[in-house]
């Protein structure tokens, strides 16, 4: 059924207005979808709904006899009264009576009750002209809803009153109206940087969204009078092209807007994870297994919204001129070099023609920039420029050795680069310039460890190689200052770091393939053979230390060693160490803490060491135990405990017991074990926070084959994220167990409470260890949205005493205790394990044996673990969600 055949209710029949409107709604919404399916203009849609529920609205008004109070006025305000209305929106209304008069508050009270009952989302106020005026002179979120305000029925004489009264030289001028939006929206923005580019976007909160277009109307409104965007071209404020890319852009919005109301039945701003699959096909993009659909359709997203960021920025610099300066001419001008000038505080070309006459100029002006670090930006006229030349920049351009020294000198120069490149992005410059670079300019990818758009992800890492640079975030992390202080030519590492991801999505190893871009580059514009191969080697090896960290156990020496040797040099470990710490903080804020900090220095000290020893002499573990013995002892010395005693404590520990901890930890060990009491057994301790940046929790018990399985669901039910399991058992009958933990926020644990609960909770459970704890957390919604197989395989390395298992699954609250529930049940010892989760997949390592502490090898153990494993850790499978009833692919 179309809109034109739908029946108004009959609102002098109020015995049947009830049923009847809810009725007409009711097939209204059908009608609007069965149009939204059929390509309808999503303006008409919009602007349609907002047109039936004012016919609803001016109906139900005189139904209720508020028709005969002739001063009375029933107004839209806010995005209805713009005459904009999404299937879920709110119907935001001012009822609004003369200061003299005294509305009937029975029937307002029976009108808007009625409202609520048929369904509408209405939000109200009911103000009288002078309330009404002080609330707006008072507050400008208010002001700004009257300004669209719109009459639906009632007073045109109040309505007109009130309109008088809120004229720009009444109130709110257009220059105080102005500055406060400004404000308004730098506040907006920050609060919304963070997710700006992150994977689940405000449609109109974040920078580029709805709010930003509305608040170009807005302020085109109050200074203009103005009534849609289209006089901006008049004005000369925009191109008849960027009012259409403008326009374009909305309607995207809007369509997206829209299909989400509809998936959701509800109000909803949020490209939430659960969504954004059934969003992606509705809009034509094809299922597949890898998500690249849902990539695919976010790309479009996210390339609308910076499209619609820079219009914003550069219409908010013309008001800027117009409003705050008056339109002045005479604003400060200083000749900067013969093409460009500073123009109150802002870099301006000189000449209309500067870019065709002299197109390596594009390359210049971005410079001229990042070496005038006073510059506030560019003037929005030039931005202009800039879009108008992009196609000189072709492969004559990228050819051309001045366009090639301009870049480089960029990256030599070192201060400023990352607002630059920044910039340079935003104005489509980057891209252009840099092929590689444009297939990322918006795409994410459909995970939850990458938090940011690639192209702002590469952009986050050369922020974070260039802090290093900097005396003021030192203080950060004071090793990679030190570092970096003597590195040879850094701008080879901020190159790593603009390659290192810029084959994501071309399918491949982005590694290898974005290696490749990284070496032609590199040649191409004038560095040396070894220069270049160094930058491509950081590209291609840019993963193997944050996995290596992660996955192997850094405490054995052969792993080291290995490392070494992919490695080569401490040149370039100097170099891969900081590009593996800027990448994991520039993935996502959340990610980075002191564990994950602690881990890749020590990968980095150790690898540094095995280096300047020679890659031809492997660390010796003999050494290194001793290492750890005589600095424990110097540390028990001043406990007051003699070499003798904290001898006779090792003589039941095994090597890799010393491989695997610091000095520290097995100074403490010994001293907890001397205090225990044998027949008080099991003990707990606690450490807030170690020198391994988490908190640290020992058990001393006698041995217990499912101690592993007790610890980790206690530890899961109390919140806390593993990081690390190793559990020894002596050779009289002990175990000392340590488990390295966070908490939820990826903080230790400091809270005193906290503490006390979990070592009683730990204690009570290994007192009564005849059931395994129950783990009863739910797991978080973004989780539930992907799906990750488990996968299971086994290796029996010659050199090791354990089997190592490797566990591949979704990552669920309590999967450890899940693990170690289903080792316990089948008789298996787990001795030591490797936690590392990344987003919604655990990616885990497990050193195991069988009940008598041999390796478990054949076939049929095996395979017996992987379907125990799987039975309990499932496919984690998210279901297919179709879209729902009427909503079909367009």
């Amino acid at each position: 059924m179309q809109r034109a055949a739908l029946t108004a209710p009959d609102f002098d029949d109020r015995s049947r207005l009830l049923p009847q409107t809810k009725e007409y709604l009711r097939q209204l919404s059908k009608a609007l979808q069965a149009e939204f399916e059929q390509d309808t203009p999503i303006t008409e849609l919009v602007r349609g709904r907002a047109q039936a529920v004012d016919q609803l609205l001016a109906g139900c008004w005189h139904a209720f006899g508020l028709d005969e109070d002739a001063s009375l006025a029933l107004l839209a305000v806010g995005g209805y009264g713009r005459g904009e209305l999404h299937p879920a929106s709110d119907i935001d209304i001012l009822i609004l009576y003369p200061d003299e008069s005294h509305p009937d508050e029975d029937r307002l009270s029976a009108f808007l009750t009625f409202l609520w009952d048929i369904g509408l989302d209405v939000g109200h106020s009911v103000r009288s002209l002078a309330v009404c005026i002080q609330e707006a002179e008072a507050d400008v979120t208010v002001i700004t809803n009257l300004i669209e305000k719109r009459l639906i029925t009632g007073s045109q004489q109040t309505f007109q009153v009130l309109d008088a009264a809120l004229a720009p030289e009444r109130v709110w001028n257009s220059r105080d109206f102005f500055s406060a939006k400004l404000k308004e929206q730098q506040d907006r923005h920050e609060k919304f940087l963070a997710s700006a580019y992150r994977v689940e976007p405000n449609l109109k909160e974040s920078p580029g969204g709805l709010r930003d277009i509305q608040m170009i109307g807005w302020v085109c409104k109050r200074h203009f009078g103005t009534e849609s965007l289209q006089e901006l071209v008049e004005h000369e404020f925009l191109t008849q092209k960027e009012y259409d890319t403008l326009v374009e852009g909305q309607n995207f919005l809007w369509q997206v807007r829209f299909a989400l109301h509809q998936i959701c039945g509800r109000k909803e701003d949020r490209l939430l994870f659960e969504f954004q699959r059934q969003l992606a096909h509705h809009f034509g993009y094809t299922e597949d297994a890898n998500n690249a659909s849902i990539e695919a359709f976010m790309q479009r997203y996210y390339r609308t919204v910076m499209e619609l960021e820079r219009l914003n920025e550069m219409l908010l610099q013309h008001f800027y001129e117009e409003i705050l300066l008056g339109g002045r001419k005479n604003i400060p001008v200083v000749a900067l070099n013969r093409r460009f000038q500073s123009r109150g505080g802002y870099l301006e070309a000189i000449n209309p023609q500067v870019f065709s006459h002299y197109p390596p100029s594009l390359l210049e002006l971005f410079l001229v920039l990042q070496q005038h670090p006073e510059l506030v930006g560019i003037r929005a006229s030039t931005i202009r420029l800039i879009r108008a030349h992009l196609h000189l920049i072709d492969q004559r351009f990228r050819k051309d050795l001045i366009c090639r020294s301009l870049f480089m000198e960029m990256f030599r120069h070192g201060e400023g680069l990352t607002a630059t490149l920044r910039m340079m992005n935003r104005h489509g410059v980057l891209a252009a310039y840099l092929a590689p670079f444009s297939n990322v300019v918006g795409r994410m990818q459909f995970d939850l460890f990458h938090v940011y758009t690639v192209d702002e992800h590469i952009l986050m890492v050369v922020r974070n190689l260039r802090r290093f640079a900097i005396p003021e975030f030192r203080h950060e992390l004071p090793q990679c200052s030190s570092i970096f202080e003597n590195l040879p030519k850094p701008e080879l590492l901020y190159l790593a770091g603009l390659f290192h991801d810029v084959a994501k999505g071309r399918g491949g190893d982005h590694s290898e393939l974005g290696a490749e871009d990284a070496l032609q580059f590199c040649l191409d514009h004038g560095l040396s053979q070894y220069d270049a191969h160094l930058v491509a080697w950081l590209v291609r090896a840019h993963l193997i230390m944050s996995m290596t960290a992660q996955r192997r156990d850094i405490s054995d020496p052969v792993v080291i060693h290995e490392f070494a040797q992919q490695v080569g040099s401490t040149t370039r470990l100097d170099y891969l160490y900081l590009l593996t710490v800027a990448d994991i903080r520039g993935t996502n804020p959340d990610l980075w803490n002191d564990w994950k900090g602690r881990l890749l220095a020590d990968l980095y000290q150790r690898t540094r060491r095995a280096l300047r020893e020679g890659l031809d002499q492997p660390l010796n573990a003999n050494e290194l135990i001793a290492e750890v013995q005589n600095e424990a002892l110097a540390l028990l010395r001043d406990r007051e405990i003699d070499e003798e005693t904290a001898r006779r404590c090792w003589s039941v520990l095994d090597a890799d017991y010393f491989l695997r901890h610091s000095a520290d930890e097995v100074a403490w060990h010994v001293q907890v074990r001397l205090q225990a009491d044998p027949a008080e057994l099991p003990v707990v301790e606690i450490r807030r926070k170690t020198g391994r940046g988490s908190t640290e929790i020992l058990i001393f018990t006698r041995d217990d084959p499912r101690l592993f399985a007790l610890v980790t669901a206690v530890l899961a039910q109390a919140g806390l994220d593993i990081l690390d399991a190793r559990i020894f058992t002596t050779d009289d009958g002990y175990t000392l167990d340590t488990f390295l933990a966070l908490d939820e926020d990826g903080e230790p644990i400091t809270e005193t409470h906290h503490i006390r609960h979990i070592r009683q909770a730990l204690l009570e459970a290994l007192h009564t260890p005849t059931a395994l704890p129950v783990v009863q957390r739910m797991t978080p919604r973004v989780l539930k949205q992907f799906s990750v197989p488990c996968r299971v395989s086994f290796s029996n390395p010659e050199w090791l005493r354990y089997t190592v298992m490797d566990l591949t699954a979704a990552d669920r609250p309590g999967l450890l205790a899940k693990v170690g529930k289903v080792m316990a049940e089948l008789g298996l010892r787990v001795h030591k394990a490797r936690i590392a989760t990344v987003s919604e997949v655990a990616d885990d390592v497990f050193f195991i044996t069988d009940g008598q502490g041999r390796k478990v090898t054949g076939d049929t153990p095996q395979e017996e673990i992987r379907a125990r494993l799987v039975e309990a850790l499932g496919t984690a499978d998210v279901p297919a969600q179709p879209p729902p009833a009427g909503l079909e692919t367009k």
